[in-house]
């Protein structure tokens, strides 16, 4: 018999966009006005701009997972797992949990913030053999990775061999591809000092991307900045170029380049959760058409956010643009979601989502960096400082705003130690271990479930 008397609050994901939402709702909500819940596999948020420092060293993978249950009144409950699959018609929600059970979860409002996956594209052996930068653990994976390669080639007598553990190849041209690139060009320029028998000079880092330009939303001279010091350090740039195919041992670009490698990393874009696909909703290239106000129309109780919806971007006028899957807006976005469910369940009026880009930072690690808050362009060491102090800022604890500067500082003062954390096994981890895209459901396998659990019931 269900005994549920106050209204199912239903959250799926623990991003910036699910995470603010949940916050907002125990903050505004009375405990007995609704129950609410969250769908995440972990009970962390991940504070994803940071990853690429935890890929080098510079920070270690606990300072930027923020625990979700630091806060002493959390009240929230928590199924550690992640949904599959989601019914509009009967508003159940299918989730695979953690031990691989499938449970069907009831909800009377559903906020979707699933997030994202790579994008990949059906190029021959890139899931095999290329790594992501989309996880925590494809972070610790890489640092580990790449630190054996220098370890490899040192105990290497052949110099095919070693000269192919000493390349690195980092397919993206956005944020996430320049800052890894940057980031990890840092570490192995450092490490070599440790490894008499390695030629420095044999290490090289190609950063491709089939755009014209780096970081294009930077503007024309702040990109060229960019490019200019990651030209300086040595890192090879190849624009208007991508993969054409990847094996275990050598990479081969689109203009016919064969580079040996053992290290492939993609960072090529990224595209909205597979679970938008299960509702057979409409969709804006993969990502949910949503109103303003961040509910789907002729749905009544669910809203979407963040990198899975198409948003309006109503600052940029009425000509069709979408806000972009970043961080800034996901957390204003979580927000503003939470105040729309309860002025649903309250039945008062949701409002339109509206919200003007503050700026773009770019941390290329060490003193490099290139920002432009409020429209100011900004390079070196100031551009570091607001690149930092935002990030810092924007960390939800102060436990994590403690470990993150603690680690700046220390790596500042002591450098890296170059240790393998033991990610690294005998059995490679690449790009199709890591997200789990073949896990989701079809609508009609959704259905299926759902009516085979309530027979059985």
């Amino acid at each position: 018999m269900n005994t549920v008397t106050r209204p199912r609050i239903l959250v799926v994901g623990a991003g910036f966009a699910g995470v603010e939402c949940v916050r907002r709702l125990e903050r505004k909500l009375s405990p007995d006005e609704a129950d609410v819940t969250l769908v995440t596999p972990f009970a962390y948020q991940l504070y994803l701009p940071l990853l690429p420092q935890v890929a080098s060293g510079v920070l270690t993978p606990q300072s930027i997972a923020v625990s979700l249950r630091r806060s002493k009144k959390y009240r929230t409950r928590i199924i550690p797992g992640g949904a599959i699959g989601v019914d509009l018609k009967s508003k159940v929600c299918v989730i695979r949990t953690i031990t691989d059970q499938i449970v069907n979860e009831p909800y009377d409002y559903i906020v979707l913030a699933p997030g994202s996956v790579t994008r990949t594209f059906d190029i021959p052996g890139l899931t095999d053999h290329a790594f992501g930068m989309k996880t925590l653990a494809e972070a610790a994976y890489v640092r580990d990775h790449v630190i054996s390669q220098l370890d490899l080639a040192d105990a290497s007598q052949d110099p095919d061999e070693r000269a192919s553990r000493l390349q690195f190849v980092v397919v993206g041209g956005g944020y996430a591809g320049t800052e890894t690139a940057a980031c990890l060009q840092r570490l192995t320029h450092a490490a070599v000092k440790r490894y008499p028998r390695l030629d420095p000079g044999l290490i090289k880092w190609h950063l491709i991307d089939i755009a014209p330009k780096l970081m294009p939303e930077l503007g024309d001279k702040l990109g060229s900045s960019a490019q200019e010091i990651l030209r300086r350090r040595g890192i090879e740039i190849s624009l208007g170029t991508s993969i054409a195919k990847a094996g275990p041992e050598e990479v081969t670009f689109t203009d016919g380049r064969v580079i040996p490698t053992r290290t492939l990393i993609w960072t090529a874009g990224v595209v909205a959760s597979p679970l938008i696909a299960t509702l057979g909703a409409e969709t804006v290239k993969g990502r949910l058409a949503v109103a303003p106000e961040m509910n789907l129309p002729g749905n009544d109780g669910v809203f979407a956010l963040g990198d899975s919806a198409a948003v309006p971007d109503l600052a940029k006028g009425d000509d069709g643009a979408m806000c972009p899957p970043t961080a800034q807006h996901a957390l204003r976005q979580g927000k503003h979601v939470a105040d729309n469910v309860i002025a649903a369940l309250r039945g008062q009026s949701m409002q339109r989502y509206v919200h003007k880009d503050l700026g773009l930072v770019v941390d290329l690690g060490g003193t490099d960096a290139v920002s432009k808050p409020l429209g100011i362009e900004l390079r070196g060491l100031p551009a570091q400082a607001v690149a930092r102090g935002y990030h810092w800022s924007a960390l939800r604890t102060n436990v994590a705003k403690t470990r993150v500067m603690t680690n700046w500082l220390l790596n500042a003062v002591a450098g890296d130690d170059f240790v393998r954390t033991g990610f690294q096994t005998r059995k490679a981890a690449r790009l199709k271990d890591f997200e789990y895209t073949d896990a989701y459901l079809t609508p009609e396998q959704v259905r299926e479930h759902i009516e085979g659990a309530g027979r059985r019931d």
